[in-house]
C-alpha cells in the first residue's frame, strides 16, 4: 500500500512525555503491521524535547534524519545527528532534545515484544 505525502496528517503533542514545547508526529504509512505501534516522522523544533520514559513490552527505534539532538539512553547522554540511530529495548528508557538551530527530524518505529 502506498501512502502519499498529501495523505499524511501531522499531529501536535504538547509536552510529550513531560518534555518541553510541542512535538510534531506525522505517520509515515497508513498501515503498519499488527506487532508495530508506531511508524512516524517526529519533528522537534529547537529547544523542544520528549521527556524521559521507559518502554515496557516494546522496543523503540530512532533514525535521525537531520538536525542535532541530545539523547538520554537510560543514565547516559549522547549527542546525535543525521545518520545516527538509537534502540531502546523493553525495560529501558530514553529522552531526546533538539539542541541545534534547525529542527531535529527522526524516523521512529515502536515494535511490540
Amino acid at each position: 500500500m502506498i501512502t502519499r505525502l498529501s495523505e499524511r496528517v501531522t499531529e501536535s503533542r504538547e509536552h510529550m512525555r513531560g518534555g518541553a514545547g510541542t512535538v510534531l508526529l506525522t505517520p509515515i504509512s497508513k498501515e503498519i503491521p499488527q506487532n508495530a505501534r508506531l511508524f512516524s516522522e517526529i519533528r522537534l523544533r529547537p529547544g523542544m524535547s520528549i521527556g524521559y520514559h521507559v518502554h515496557e513490552k516494546e522496543t523503540e527505534l530512532f533514525y535521525f534524519l537531520s538536525g542535532k539532538g541530545r539523547a538520554q539512553d537510560d543514565e547516559a547522554f549522547y549527542d546525535v545527528s543525521a545518520g545516527d540511530s538509537m534502540a531502546t529495548p523493553s525495560g529501558h528508557g530514553h529522552a531526546i532534545e533538539c539542541v541545534g538551530e534547525e529542527d531535529l527530524v527522526i524516523v521512529a518505529v515502536i515494535i511490540k515484544d
